[in-house]
């Protein structure tokens, strides 16, 4: 929710030399996607509405229509891969035994590498008083990018995704050369004026894989409720397997990938459809869709099943379902879980690492089950069917997890005021 009420400002000479006091860049991968460039905008959204000026700096163009009135869109040129190697070794000529293997010596460079001269040139033309920047490469690219440019801009760098999953199951044949990356990060990210993990479990870990101190690491919940889901969870779905006379619904929300372990859901599902009238409704879109409905079809629960794709609002399902239902076996957080609390709906989620515990305060708030136990899962949604959790309380859990507690967060841990201080002579200086 947009904060109004504003607190005494800061002296104008704590800002730093040569940068434009009341502009805040935001570094995203795209205007549109996933849950990062979400987060992202709901930041930009925040920090426009208490004055400051916001450029959203992305390295790719895309559909801007979804853009907050008064975020500026900035969009980086990739360069080839070579150079931004060479940017990243005269950003840190000291560090090339940590930099040869993940960025040097790899057949393939990090794509967020090609962005890295143009940010530089970005931040030595437009001199924002502050950088926040997601997810790891793109976290060093910034820091380098700084150091690169010369300019005294602040540097917030965020985890969103634990390290050590990222290690064991990499994200792609390249995966290799993160098993390298926790020495880059340990030499790099003391540089950095604020680091945030969106959970406790992503700050322990990564101190732990990388051994920095772990009060280097704050905790900052994402930014996952904004003043315009109250009206999103009210609009009608205008589907008929929410009608009152309708068996209830169990659902699910997110990208169709492998980490989401959709096949033990609909297994669970299964179970409890031999027991019980119900249906299982699944949000999204992504690789795994066709096995989903394969899988559904070999359970003899393809009529109960429906794979509805991507939708402009979920929360309406979600203010409507019987239960909400999560069965990852990892996730940095867990956006999803706070968006079904807040719109009143019961939880039911595997205990995986790192955030649906932290959440969900290790059960107090929705069902937590082992990563992978079918029969689990079958028990939970049960249990969450007849007896739920009212409404009321699961609202109040989920209200607790606003883009201006988050906002405060970032802007305290990377040193600057709520509100941008009145402009006045010398405040530059």
């Amino acid at each position: 929710m947009t904060s109004t009420e504003q607190p005494a400002q800061p002296d104008a000479a704590q800002v730093p030399s040569g940068c434009d006091p009341s502009r805040i860049a935001v570094l995203t991968r795209g205007f549109t996607g996933g849950g990062v460039q979400k987060m992202s905008l709901h930041i930009a959204r925040e920090l426009t509405a208490r004055g400051w000026q916001v450029d959203l700096v992305s390295r790719k163009d895309g559909d801007r229509s979804g853009l907050p009135d008064g975020v500026r869109p900035v969009v980086l040129a990739p360069r080839i891969g070579l150079a931004g190697r060479w940017a990243a070794l005269r950003a840190d000529p000291g560090g090339l035994a940590a930099l040869s293997r993940p960025v040097l010596g790899c057949l393939i460079a990090p794509e967020p590498l090609r962005y890295l001269p143009s940010l530089v040139e970005y931040l030595g033309r437009a001199r924002p008083r502050a950088l926040l920047s997601a997810t790891t490469y793109l976290n060093l690219v910034a820091l380098w990018a700084r150091r690169r440019a010369g300019v005294s801009t602040r540097v917030l760098v965020s985890e969103r995704d634990s390290l050590s999953e990222n290690l064991q199951s990499g994200r792609s044949r390249r995966a290799w050369r993160w098993r390298f990356v926790p020495e880059l990060l340990a030499r790099c990210y003391p540089w950095a004026d604020g680091v945030v993990a969106v959970s406790n479990g992503v700050g322990e870990d990564l101190a732990k894989l990388t051994g920095l101190e772990s009060s280097l690491f704050r905790t900052v919940y994402n930014p996952v409720v904004t003043d315009a889901v109250d009206a999103q969870c009210k609009a009608p779905t205008g589907d008929a397997w929410f009608d009152a006379d309708a068996p209830p619904v169990v659902l699910s929300v997110g990208r169709l990938v492998a980490k989401k372990q959709l096949s033990v859901l609909l297994q669970a599902f299964a179970t409890l459809r031999r027991e019980r009238a119900a249906r299982l409704l699944i949000v999204g879109e992504g690789p795994e869709r066709g096995r989903i409905l394969r899988e559904a079809r070999r359970l003899g629960i393809a009529g109960d099943v429906r794979v509805t794709g991507w939708t402009d609002n979920p929360y309406a399902y979600m203010s409507q379902a019987a239960v909400f239902a999560m069965t990852s076996n990892r996730e940095g957080f867990g956006n999803v879980l706070v968006e079904a609390l807040y719109c009143g709906c019961p939880v039911v989620s595997t205990d995986c690492p790192s955030g649906p515990a932290e959440i969900l305060e290790q059960g107090r708030f929705g069902a937590l089950v082992p990563v992978g136990d079918v029969a689990a899962v079958a028990r939970a949604l049960a249990a969450a069917l007849d007896a739920p959790t009212p409404r009321e309380a699961l609202r109040a859990r989920g209200a607790e997890f606003t883009t201006a507690r988050t906002t405060d967060a970032y802007l305290e841990a990377v040193g600057l005021p709520r509100w941008p201080e009145p402009l006045t002579a010398g405040a530059q200086g």
